[in-house]
C-alpha cells in the first residue's frame, strides 16, 4: 500500500480552524489526524465528518461544545484532512475504514461517548455504536443513515457515484458548495481542497460513494444488518438532526425515529441548511448536543 501524506504546510492559518493537531497510527505506517479539545476528563463527544470533508467542517461547533464543559474529539477519516491518505481506490473498503476508526477509538479508550455524525460518519459511527454499545452513552444524528441495501437509493446518488468514480474533474471544494445552502468564501473553499495537494491524494473521497451498500449482496450489508438489530434495541437516547434541504437524506430522520427504541421521545429537530448542515446552522446543531448533555454535566 502506497501511502500520502499532505505536507503541513498546507494547512497553515486556516479560517477559524486553529486547533492543535493529535496522530495516532491505526495500522503500521497509518497515522490517524484528530482534534482533541475541552476538558480531557469531561464527557467526551465524537464528531465524525463524511464525504468529502474533514474535521474542518466541525470548526464552528467545536469551541461551543468544548466551552460549554465537554471533550470534543473530531477524527479526520484516512484519507481525508490530516490523515493520511492510502494512493489508491483499491486500499479503501467500508470493513478497513472501520477497522482503522476501531483501532483509534479504543486506543484512546473513550467511554461514555455522545456520537455526533453526518454523511459517512454515520454509516461509520451507527455501525462503530452497533458494535461497541457500552462505550457509547448517546447518538445525535444530522443528515446521515446506516443502510443495508434493501431499499432504492436516490437518482441523486447513482450520478454522484458515477462521478465520483469517473469524472476526470472532482473539485472538492465546490462539491462542499453545492451541498451547502450559504455561500463559502474563498478561504473556506481552499481549506477544503487544502488535504489534497493533487488528483492522486483524492482516492478515498472517490472511493466513498461506490462503498455505500447498494444491495443486499453488497460486502457490508451483513454487518449493517447485524448492527441494524442492535438498533432496534438501542434504549439510550437517540436524537435526529436533520436539515430541511437534503434531497439524498430526506425522511430518514423519521425512519430511524420509528425503528430506534431510544429515539422515542427526544427533541428531535429540523434545521435550516443543505446536506452540509454543520455549515448552514452550526450554532443550532451545537445547541442540540449541549442541550442533551446538560445532564451529565448536572451528575
Amino acid at each position: 500500500m502506497r501511502i500520502l501524506r499532505t505536507d503541513e504546510s498546507r494547512f497553515k492559518d486556516l479560517p477559524d480552524y486553529p486547533f492543535k493537531p493529535h496522530y495516532l497510527d491505526v495500522a503500521p505506517g497509518l497515522r490517524m489526524h484528530y482534534v482533541d479539545e475541552g476538558n480531557p476528563a469531561a464527557t467526551p463527544v465524537l464528531m465524525l465528518h463524511g464525504e468529502p470533508s474533514w474535521s474542518y467542517l466541525y470548526r464552528h461547533m467545536i469551541p461551543l461544545v468544548a466551552g460549554a464543559g465537554h471533550r470534543v474529539l473530531a477524527p479526520d477519516l484516512i484519507g481525508f484532512g490530516k490523515s493520511d491518505k492510502p494512493a489508491s481506490m483499491d486500499d479503501y473498503s467500508y470493513d478497513q475504514h472501520m477497522a482503522w476508526l476501531t483501532a483509534w477509538l479504543d486506543t484512546l479508550d473513550l467511554r461514555n461517548v455522545t456520537l455526533v455524525c453526518q454523511n459517512w460518519g454515520s454509516l461509520l459511527g451507527l455501525r462503530l455504536a452497533a458494535e461497541h454499545p457500552d462505550r457509547f452513552s448517546r447518538i445525535i444524528v444530522g443528515n446521515g443513515m446506516l443502510p443495508t441495501g434493501d431499499t432504492r437509493v436516490p437518482a441523486v446518488f447513482t450520478l454522484w457515484k458515477a462521478f465520483a468514480s469517473h469524472s476526470p474533474w472532482f473539485p472538492i471544494g465546490r462539491i462542499v458548495q453545492l451541498g451547502t445552502e450559504r455561500t463559502l468564501d474563498r478561504h473556506e473553499l481552499a481549506a477544503y481542497e487544502a488535504p489534497f495537494p493533487s488528483s492522486e491524494y483524492k482516492a478515498g473521497a472517490r472511493a466513498f460513494p461506490k462503498l455505500v451498500p447498494t444491495s443486499p449482496d453488497d460486502p457490508a450489508s451483513a454487518a449493517n444488518q447485524a448492527a441494524w438489530r442492535v438498533l432496534e434495541k438501542w434504549r439510550k437516547p437517540f436524537i435526529t438532526c436533520f436539515s430541511s434541504g437534503d434531497p439524498i437524506t430526506r425522511g430518514g430522520d423519521r425512519y430511524m425515529q420509528r425503528r430506534i427504541p431510544g429515539a422515542h421521545g427526544q427533541p428531535h429537530i429540523t434545521l435550516r441548511g443543505g446536506h452540509f448542515l454543520q455549515e448552514d446552522s452550526p450554532e443550532a446543531f451545537a445547541r442540540i448536543i449541549i442541550d442533551a448533555l446538560k445532564s451529565e454535566l448536572a451528575a
